[in-house]
């Protein structure tokens, strides 16, 4: 008879090898090395000489290298690369700060103060969402023109167009930190309502504190969204001193004379090297940010 009180002992099965996993795995692998076929043709054509670029069949490994490629770079006088990175890195600073405070602000409002109405308001916000840039753009640079002309303040030609509407909330920001703002427990709000703190109180030393991650996922999309745009900038800035990083690499490709094809990519290597950077540090509050959204 066997001894029932005898406490059942868990035995581990050696683990099997699967090929079902196995073909997962590879099929994974092979969608990373198609996305990471064009970052790794770009970084060795900014290692090859002019020769080299248009060479048929094309080679992947330069020789010899060229990594003088990027030096060149500062002392060239068709792309000033401290002028645009200094031009592109203002902007980016005003337009991340916009979006962040006043997306957090209106997420806020829409999350936790129940007034009527909010949600047909909060659909119409989200139905902008689906609006292009391209559809409004005509509109905004009247609206701008307008001002120009009306108000003492000048707007085209300047940086203002690009990041002041930045600090009136951005849809999709807004939608994030809601979704996040709702799985904060009401009862911190209650008890520091009974406390005798404010709204505004509540937001800055309750709600924004425990958001780190949501904030830093609003921060690391719009500085994104930023440091690529080209449209933007391309319709309300003039001057080639007043060029950021995209303009100045659309102006570097398509100069009169040919296009120094392995420069170029070693400029588009410096261009991309902020945001990869800013990703694997941000990582970790990146993902967590958008896999605590939403949830309970």
């Amino acid at each position: 008879m066997s001894d029932l009180s005898a406490p059942a002992v868990s035995r581990r099965r050696p683990s099997r090898f699967s090929w079902d996993k196995a073909a997962v795995h590879f099929g994974l692998l092979c969608v990373c090395a198609g996305f990471m076929l064009p970052l790794v043709w770009l970084l060795s054509t900014s290692m090859k000489t002019i020769e080299q670029t248009g060479e048929y069949p094309p080679r992947f490994v330069p020789h010899p290298w060229q990594p003088q490629n990027y030096l060149k770079l500062f002392h060239h006088s068709n792309f000033r690369l401290a002028t645009y990175t200094r031009n592109t890195v203002i902007i980016t600073i005003l337009t991340v700060t916009g979006t962040t405070l006043s997306s957090a602000l209106v997420a806020y409002g829409f999350a936790r103060i129940p007034f009527r109405g909010s949600g047909v308001l909060f659909g119409i916000m989200l139905a902008t969402i689906m609006i292009p840039f391209p559809v409004t753009m005509v509109s905004l640079f009247r609206i701008f023109r307008w001002l120009d002309v009306h108000t003492p303040i000048q707007f085209l030609g300047t940086f203002k167009p690009l990041w002041l509407p930045a600090w009136f909330g951005n849809a999709f920001c807004i939608f994030l930190l809601r979704q996040f703002f709702r799985t904060v427990p009401r009862e911190l709000s209650e008890a520091a309502r009974i406390d005798g703190c404010s709204e505004l109180g509540i937001f800055t030393r309750i709600i924004l504190p425990l958001s780190k991650p949501a904030l830093a996922t609003v921060a690391l999309f719009s500085f994104t969204w930023t440091w690529n745009d080209f449209l933007g900038p391309l319709v309300y800035l003039h001057e080639p001193d007043q060029h950021t990083l995209a303009l100045g690499l659309q102006a570097f490709q398509s100069q009169h004379g040919g296009t120094e094809w392995h420069l170029l990519m070693a400029a588009s290597a410096l261009v991309c090297l902020p945001v990869l950077i800013l990703f694997f540090l941000t990582q970790r509050t990146f993902i967590q940010g958008i896999a605590t959204t939403g949830g309970k």
